[in-house]
């Protein structure tokens, strides 16, 4: 009896995490270059004294998806989407270099470029700065290019460049504020073979639908798991009783 107590209770704790992932997941399907995380469930041995009887079930990550999304034109002269296979470099709020394919950026106060939820774009040398401007574009390259203010068209220069990168998939991970890193900890180096479309940003690559199916899947094994431990319960009163008639 105590076997299907735990067993229950242990699944219907990871369903409730499972849930929450996909619900995360449904919350950024219109959030531009968002990636879809991934989990599984997987059997696990409880370890402690007494025979090895007890497994639960525990919902183990996958790392996130990597599929690209669609591509949304905007005309914005500072938003770009990766084309292809790559990442933007950025500067996280705790300082380290983050990974992002998010390409929606403004200008702050103080004329450096950012990512709409405030991390600082990350050039070949450091966070970019653009001067004050009547014009500016981006190339597809990452060349950031200017007409400086009360100059003419024929002054354009190249003030910096995007630092893009394409590290090995394996060796990415997901942090909880939605940005990319290397799980050792280390910096990519810039890939010149990254291309990026100005004007555009990219979708969330999550399956709305797909992502909601899966929200009601897992609410129905909840419920399954919760009816079992009932099952056990009322095991455990049918089995006193006979217990008090003996």
């Amino acid at each position: 009896m105590d076997r299907l107590l735990y067993v229950a209770m242990a699944g219907a704790k990871q369903l409730m995490q499972a849930q929450t992932l996909a619900a995360n997941n449904v919350a950024n399907a219109s959030t531009a270059g968002f990636r879809a995380d991934l989990a599984r469930f997987q059997a696990s041995p409880i370890a402690g004294a007494g025979f090895p009887s007890r497994v639960t079930s525990v919902a183990s990550g996958l790392g996130f998806d990597h599929s690209p999304g669609a591509l949304v034109s905007t005309g914005a002269p500072l938003d770009v989407a990766v084309d292809g296979e790559g990442w933007i470099a950025v500067q996280a709020r705790d300082g380290s270099e983050a990974y992002t394919r998010d390409g929606h950026f403004r200008l702050n106060q103080l004329g450096l470029l950012e990512t709409r939820t405030g991390e600082l774009v990350l050039g070949d040398n450091g966070p970019i700065a653009i001067p004050p401007h009547v014009d500016v574009a981006i190339g597809r390259d990452g060349t950031i290019s200017i007409v400086p203010q009360g100059q003419g068209p024929e002054t354009l220069a190249q003030i910096g460049r995007l630092k893009l990168v394409n590290p090995a998939r394996e060796l990415l991970e997901k942090r909880p504020d939605g940005l990319v890193r290397l799980a050792d900890g280390s910096t990519a180096e810039p890939d010149a073979a990254v291309r990026v479309a100005p004007g555009f940003i990219e979708s969330s690559n999550v399956n709305a639908a797909g992502a909601m199916v899966s929200m009601i899947e897992i609410a129905r094994q909840f419920e399954l798991g919760v009816r079992m431990m009932r099952v056990a319960d009322d095991n455990a009163a049918r089995a006193a009783e006979l217990a008090r008639i003996a």
